[in-house]
């Protein structure tokens, strides 16, 4: 039993595919399977299943799996410590974004890397919420940049900057003639949402603070994964959304006054980094954070506005 044959079975476990596993692993499949193989004939056990498709791990293989998880982690952070003693920032990071956030700051952090972090390896992913907090816990992904807070036991959280929500308007819709919204009064099936895989969706829901249900407008059902797609559904139809301010922002000067503050409150969207409780490269998460942080208004950095969060 060797390290590379743990992040081999790994691999095979995160992508449940022998030609995918192997390429993410930089070997051919046949190297990939013949090495599972062996560690299978070495402990006399069955990890996968492969007579099942997509292929599965075995019962005792989901325990092996695991415990390789927790092995190469300890395993790698013994390069961690001697780089965080030295406050080194080098070296990979598989960040997570989710898509709502992804389209405003992936092109910035990109750049910031470039002109700063030129010796980090940053490979960005794109992950809804609930495939990303598996990731981060088993190790596929290093860190996360999502709308928190999570409380998950097993991630550290480290708040990056609040966004308000604003409600855009239809100037179709009866709503446009009002200064501000009063959720109080709006059935949350007549607001157009995106898809509930989506953890904006879920914030809008209590937002609204009425039963989930879904949005329907005449013999119209939609779901959507993009929130530009609602932008513009609204632009050329009718009906209400609710959009984060980044994406505000970056609406056109005849968008903006669609755009509707909510009445008697504030609402809020905290954005988060997100790893595990193991990683300890503190140096590495400065330098993510401060990306981040760079990228978006001096405004959306405000502490004070943590009190208006909307949970999740």
């Amino acid at each position: 039993m060797n390290k590379q044959q743990l992040e081999y079975i790994i691999a095979l476990d995160n992508f449940r595919h022998f030609v995918k596993a192997s390429e993410a692993c930089l070997v051919t499949q046949p190297t990939l399977s013949m090495m599972i193989q062996k560690l299978e004939e070495e402990l006399n056990v069955r990890i996968f299943d492969r007579s099942k498709h997509p292929i599965e791990p075995t019962p005792v293989g989901i325990q092996i799996i695991a415990q390789a998880r927790t092995a190469l982690k300890h395993f790698n952070q013994i390069k961690e410590i001697v780089e965080n003693e030295q406050q080194v920032a080098s070296g990979s990071f598989t960040l997570g974004i989710i898509p709502t956030i992804a389209t405003f700051l992936v092109p910035s952090i990109l750049q910031k890397q470039q002109k700063k972090y030129q010796n980090i390896e940053l490979v960005l992913k794109e992950y809804t919420t609930a495939n990303m907090i598996p990731a981060i816990v088993n190790g596929t992904l290093d860190g996360g940049i999502l709308a928190g807070p999570l409380n998950h036991a097993e991630l550290k959280e480290y708040p990056l900057y609040y966004e308000k929500l604003y409600a855009y308007v239809s100037p179709k819709d009866a709503l446009y003639k009002k200064k501000a919204i009063d959720l109080d009064t709006i059935d949350i099936r007549n607001i157009w949402l995106l898809d509930n895989v989506h953890c904006l969706s879920g914030q809008i829901e209590r937002l609204c603070q009425k039963q989930k249900n879904e949005p329907s407008f005449g013999n119209i059902t939609y779901k959507s994964g993009n929130i530009e797609t609602l932008i513009h559904i609204i632009d050329y139809n009718f009906g209400i959304t609710i959009i984060p301010e980044m994406h505000a922002m970056s609406l056109t000067e005849e968008q903006q006054e669609n755009l509707r503050p909510f009445k008697n409150r504030t609402a809020v969207r905290e954005v988060v980094l997100a790893c595990s409780h193991a990683y300890i490269r503190k140096t590495m998460l400065n330098a993510i954070m401060d990306m981040v942080k760079s990228s978006v208004p001096k405004s959306m950095k405000n502490p004070m506005l943590q009190e208006f969060v909307i949970g999740l």
